[in-house]
């Protein structure tokens, strides 16, 4: 997917289709072909599909957190000339989706997370990161899904070598300890954006009861579990993530 990658002005990004506009924000160690399910499935529902590549590892020190993301977000949205925008993020990507949409409520319809921080995360355990360490982050990789084979070469490769970059884990770890900081638990129950919570029941990383909690604040939440499922769902179980989200859509006649 990174191939199609567009560049204009200071943001780099895909675009796919035509209609609403529905924009997809990928987690910290997420990048953008995890969602290449729900890119392959909604342009032909009638949504443009756009994922912009956030500054994880560009922004100054000072500015490497979840709020100077939920900025770049609005400020991508205005570049683009969107309104009425619907976000799904993953991880982090919940994360600044839901900081966004209390910051910037107008610019916002509708908001879904999976697998989201903002209330408690496990990150990668007490362990992490132990650089130099390839079968420490394969099995750290791996435990992130419910099926381990999920964590290709490919993603252990890419995880290994941002470990291992001491210029990016500086920035990985000032983003998780932003994270932690930016709880949002007094924020949640004055948020009336309507939200949709799909999450895996096998969830380590942001474990089930995490959801049930952003269910119970959320004043507008629905909330759908997926079986036999990790961090991701939109990786492990695609299908099954677009269905749900695809009905969910059409039964808030979005």
């Amino acid at each position: 997917m990174e191939k199609n990658l567009i560049k204009e002005g200071k943001f780099r990004y895909i675009e796919i289709g035509e209609g609403t506009p529905l924009i997809i924000l990928h987690g910290l160690m997420g990048g953008l072909s995890n969602f290449q399910g729900v890119t392959d499935y909604f342009p032909k529902k009638g949504y443009k599909v756009l994922i912009p590549e956030l500054p994880i590892y560009d922004m100054p020190m000072l500015k490497t957190n979840v709020k100077q993301f939920a900025k770049f977000l609005a400020k991508f949205i205005e570049f683009k000339q969107l309104d009425n925008v619907i976000l799904l993020g993953n991880s982090l990507g919940g994360h600044i989706g839901l900081l966004h949409t209390k910051l910037y409520p107008k610019m916002v319809k509708a908001l879904i997370i999976t697998g989201s921080s903002g209330l408690y995360e496990s990150a990668m355990g007490d362990g992490y990161p132990r650089r130099g360490d390839y079968e420490f982050i394969k099995k750290k990789a791996q435990d992130v899904f419910y099926d381990p084979e999920i964590a290709t070469k490919e993603i252990v490769d890419e995880v290994f070598a941002t470990v291992n970059d001491r210029k990016k884990i500086i920035k990985t770890l000032a983003i998780a300890k932003s994270a932690i900081r930016h709880n949002m638990a007094d924020d949640l129950p004055k948020m009336n954006t309507p939200i949709c919570i799909i999450w895996g029941e096998n969830d380590s990383v942001t474990p089930p009861d995490v959801a049930k909690l952003f269910h119970e604040l959320l004043p507008d939440s629905d909330l759908y579990w997926i079986e036999k499922c990790g961090h991701a769902p939109m990786m492990e179980h695609p299908d099954k993530f677009n269905e749900i989200l695809d009905s969910w859509l059409t039964k808030r006649n979005f």
